[in-house]
Formats: C-alpha cells, structure tokens, sequence
C-alpha cells in the first residue's frame, strides 16, 4: 500500500480547496498518510482528514503525541530525555515518517527549515514529493535535487545551494534520483 508523508509548516495552519483537492485524492486512492503532530499544517491537514472521517492515518510523535484529532493509531519515538526539544528532537519523528513513506506530500511557507529538511530527506531516499509552496500558491513534482532547484528559483530564490547551506541544510552529493511513485 502506498503512504504518504504529509507535513509542512506551523506557519501554514489553514487549508486551501487546492490543498484540500490534492488531501481528497489521497483519501479516493486509500493512501495511508504518515502525519505528525505540531501544530499548523499538521494539525490543519489532521483535522481535513478526521472531518472526512478518514482512517488510514497513523500520527508520528515523540514521547507523547501533542494533536491527534482523529485519534489514529501512533507511532511514538524517544530521545535523551536531555535533549532540547528543537527542530532536530522532532527531525526524528519526520525521519521515521520519511522512511516509512512511498511519498511526500510537503506544504511549505518559504521559510521552515523542518519541511526542507524532510524535502532534502526524501529526495535523498528516491522518493517523489508533490511541494506546495504557501505564499506563491503553487504545486511543484519533485523527484530529483534539480526539480528543487528549478522550484525554489521559480520562488525568487536564485541561489537555492547557498539557501540552503545558510539554513544548515546539506543536499546529499548525488542530485540527479529518478521518479519513484506518484500522487
């Protein structure tokens, strides 16, 4: 069964009927998503899946899940109790989620390193995502580091290597990944 790993930015905590149109074609094909819980576009995304009474939902968290509107199965993972509770703590979660995957769905605001972290992830992995980028209200198929190049220029960022080395984000050596599956 194909899963998709459905994740985005806090800042993004409102769904579009594009959006909500790509959602209900993963719901018409019986996708599983693998979805975490912060709150934004995660919590918006849970709860477009639970008031369509959709079930093949697992919710990935750490210790224990902060939302799980639809009261889906989980999957909880740990850290050093020691550990801050930053970006890379819950870069745990999104790296099960993102080898638990057959794609990704990412909703990016043009700015959260977390969703380009996950994009780097899974493209790093073969696997294609469907990127919606918030403030240009535009879809983007990704299935190579060039595809994430041509659309990170389409946004006004020209230097996308640069973009990213100053966010601490490293595109692995090999950028050229074929197609996987598809949304």
């Amino acid at each position: 069964m194909i899963s998709v790993f459905v994740a985005g930015s806090r800042a993004l905590s409102r769904l579009n009927p594009q959006v909500k149109e790509r959602l209900d074609n993963i719901i018409r094909q019986n996708f599983t998503v693998l979805i975490g819980d912060a709150n934004g576009a995660d919590k918006a995304v849970q709860r477009y899946l639970a008031d369509r009474e959709y079930h093949h939902v697992v919710v990935y968290c750490m210790e224990l899940c902060r939302n799980n509107v639809g009261d889906w199965p989980i999957r909880p993972h740990g850290a050093d109790p020691r550990c801050k509770h930053d970006r890379h703590y819950y870069g745990i979660k999104d790296s099960a989620m993102a080898r638990d995957s057959t794609c990704g769905f990412m909703l990016w605001d043009g700015e959260s390193k977390g969703t380009l972290t996950n994009i780097i992830t899974l493209l790093g992995s073969g696997k294609k995502i469907l990127l919606y980028i918030g403030p240009k209200k535009q879809f983007f198929n990704l299935s190579t580091f060039d595809h994430l190049h041509q659309a990170l220029n389409a946004n006004g960022i020209k230097d996308v290597s640069g973009f990213l080395n100053s966010l601490g984000i490293k595109e692995p050596a090999d950028q050229h990944l074929p197609f996987v599956t598809t949304l």
